[in-house]
């Protein structure tokens, strides 16, 4: 029997351990998520990872670069950063609590 760790499953695995630590009304984006986790230039993959891991993470805390909402629920993405105290207009964080967006410039 080998020793050796499937590729895919050890990045899913570094990726959703990033994702797990993300805070309450914190906000990340997908290139973040990937670089902490030692993917840089990978967003792509961690939104591959969102959509089809069966773990409960925390989706609605990730965002693209520039802030916007990217899910396919909006609405509800919306919702959930709300309750976290952090601003959406027009479906793209404005200011978060803690991260990336913890600056408010509109």
């Amino acid at each position: 029997m080998s020793d050796d760790v499937d590729p895919a499953a050890e990045r899913e695995r570094r990726i959703i351990d990033v994702l797990m630590s993300l805070g309450e009304g914190e906000v990340t984006t997908y290139g973040d998520i990937a670089e902490v986790a030692g993917y840089p230039k990978h967003s792509r993959l961690v939104g591959r990872i969102l959509a089809t891991t069966d773990a409960d993470v925390p989706w609605w805390r990730v965002v693209n670069a520039a802030g916007v909402i990217r899910a396919n629920d909006v609405r509800l993405q919306t919702q959930l950063l709300s309750e976290e105290d952090v601003v959406v207009r027009d479906g793209r964080v404005i200011a978060a609590p803690v991260g990336r967006f913890s600056r408010i410039d509109g």
